[in-house]
């Protein structure tokens, strides 16, 4: 009996471990990134334009003046150098003060190109058209195919099946919205989701499937290359806190968020551009289970202690 208590209590402290001991997998959001660009333009960025008169940080606002102009040719980019291929998260912050009929307001992830026609390109749009102010989602893949979707549900703006089934979502002026793009090289989907700033309620998203691995792209971009509309009409306004970042270890320091209100300006209409796109479902991934407790298994030591001591004091 001596012998055999001892090795008793030390199954029983094994079977209590194995029920409160699961294999745990670490939670989606505490999974580490590889930050490769990010400003909040506290200081000057140093963005590379060739249209310094409207494209130029603010030191009083700490963020950055774009104002796009078709057919001008100009652009205000960053170049991006240590990325080459994979998953990536593109955000940034956006206040539009202006955005005339047939102007549009463009930031994109490309190649040295920066040309909306010309891969690789992930591109996002804020439009004033026919349709009012909607959003975009432009993507050229490497082999350059071009896939588009936009906030505006009408088969119109389609060459085949509407590509936007939702109700039609339209953008403010003078209202601060975070932009989120994720590209998920497994998947090869694309996303983009659009948020009011100060609410942090979302206004819309969606996705399109890129068919091929998106790759090769070496610039955050904003401009009118490839924007061959009438000149003297402008896409106006701040964008603030841009961050690209990939699966991977930390390796910058998180920047402040700065929201800025501005003097709203009237809009008008034209013919939009068109999307030819239809998306597929976007993968639902298997939740993964919280980081395991430190209570359970003391509880479990404790109640093994408790099972011993009674096993001693019957063998006494």
């Amino acid at each position: 009996m001596t012998k055999r208590t001892p090795a008793l209590c030390f199954l029983i402290v094994l079977c209590l471990l194995a029920l409160v001991v699961p294999i745990t997998a670490q939670a989606p959001g505490d999974l580490p990134i590889n930050v490769i660009y990010q400003n909040s333009f506290a200081t000057d960025p140093q963005w590379i334009t060739n249209n310094p008169s409207l494209d130029y940080w603010d030191p009083g606002l700490e963020m950055y003046h774009f104002s796009i102009e078709p057919s001008n040719g100009g652009y205000a980019y960053v170049p991006i150098n240590n990325y080459d291929k994979g998953s990536f998260t593109f955000e940034y912050d956006v206040l539009l003060n202006r955005v005339d009929p047939g102007a549009t307001f463009r930031i994109g992830f490309s190649g040295s190109e920066m040309d909306p026609a010309t891969g690789p390109n992930v591109l996002t749009e804020f439009t004033n058209a026919k349709y009012g102010q909607i959003m975009w989602l432009h993507m050229v893949t490497p082999g350059n195919m071009m896939v588009e979707v936009n906030s505006q549900n009408d088969d119109t703006l389609s060459s085949g099946p509407a590509a936007y089934s939702g109700p039609t979502v339209k953008y403010e002026l003078n209202k601060t919205y975070h932009v989120m793009v994720n590209y998920d090289a497994d998947q090869k989907v694309l996303s983009m989701k659009v948020n009011e700033k100060i609410s942090g309620d979302q206004i819309w998203s969606y996705y399109v499937n890129t068919g091929e691995a998106l790759r090769g792209m070496n610039r955050i971009y904003i401009g009118s290359i490839g924007d061959y509309g009438p000149l003297d009409i402008y896409a106006s306004g701040y964008i603030d806190n841009v961050r690209l970042t990939s699966p991977g270890n930390v390796t910058a320091v998180p920047t402040t968020a700065t929201v800025t209100e501005a003097v709203p300006v009237p809009t008008g209409t034209i013919t939009p551009k068109t999307t030819a796109t239809v998306p597929t479902p976007y993968p639902v991934t298997s939740p993964t289970q919280s980081p395991l407790s430190v209570i359970p298994v003391m509880a479990a030591l404790g109640i093994a202690g408790v099972c011993c001591g009674r096993l001693l004091q019957k063998k006494d």
